[in-house]
């Protein structure tokens, strides 16, 4: 069994890197620190994306729709669909993709000489 305090998890304030908590076959869990005033700007990824708002509140947004997000609140996005996430105050999400990778997921080990 793993475990982490996602609370009191050591993570870059200010720096959007993501902390790769697992990555397997099935699944790979990642945990955010933006600060206020940072976004994960407009995107999409291959995988279905599971969001949970850690600490803080974040305004995601979805094609036409925008909601506000505070502590205990879990999102999720389609594959391919478009969203983003600002942290108006600073925030801490947990953010989950599945399947690991998605199909098309770029893969650097897979790059062409």
């Amino acid at each position: 069994m793993d475990m982490w305090n996602l609370v009191d998890l050591d993570a870059p304030a200010g720096t959007r890197d993501p902390i790769v908590l697992h990555s397997g076959d099935g699944a790979r869990a990642v945990m955010i620190k933006l600060d206020a005033g940072q976004a994960l700007g407009d995107h999409e990824v291959k995988e279905r994306a599971w969001v949970t708002v850690v600490e803080g509140e974040v305004r995601a947004t979805a094609g036409d729709d925008e909601q506000r997000c505070g502590v205990g609140t879990l999102l999720t996005f389609a594959p391919g669909e478009r969203h983003s996430l600002v942290a108006d105050g600073g925030a801490r999400i947990l953010l989950l993709l599945a399947p690991w990778p998605g199909e098309g997921h770029y893969r650097g080990e897979e790059m062409a000489l």
